[in-house]
């Protein structure tokens, strides 16, 4: 029940949740298990997503059956990166977020956003130029062979 929510515990004991919530006040012990196990199903959760954002392999099996006769053939089987996974986890463990939020108090805070917006693209067209004039600069196309 590593990771288990306290609905689930409360549905599992048969009581509320409100009883595990005391559970956890009156039985430290009770509440340092519950933290533990958590903490163990979201490391276990963690590790499996990291491994699936980067790509993975592991050793596996085909089995088949011709004719009565059946054939175990090791292989390794592979999991390529999935840019999901990746996602979740730089969101989770980078704060990436999902959209920008942009507050405007009337039209000041719309002047300012756009003023910072401009000056947002005028930093990345300086960025362009510098790239595009170091590949220029560079008659093999500045790309590493």
């Amino acid at each position: 029940m590593l990771g288990a929510t306290d609905k689930f515990l409360g549905d599992f004991f048969g009581v509320t949740e409100r009883t595990i919530d005391n559970w956890k006040i009156k039985h430290a012990s009770f509440f340092q298990a519950l933290k533990n196990g958590k903490t163990v199903a979201d490391a276990e959760v963690a590790h499996a997503l990291y491994h699936r954002a980067i790509g993975y392999s592991h050793p596996d099996v085909h089995i088949t059956n011709y004719l009565g006769d059946i054939t175990i053939t090791p292989l390794t089987k592979y999991y390529p990166p999935d840019t999901a996974a990746g996602f979740i986890w730089l969101k989770n463990r980078q704060g990436w977020r999902d959209r920008s939020e942009v507050e405007h108090s009337g039209l000041e805070g719309l002047v300012s956003a756009l003023r910072a917006s401009d000056e947002q693209m005028a930093r990345d067209r300086a960025e362009a130029e510098r790239f595009q004039s170091g590949r220029e600069s560079d008659p093999g196309g500045g790309g590493d062979a």
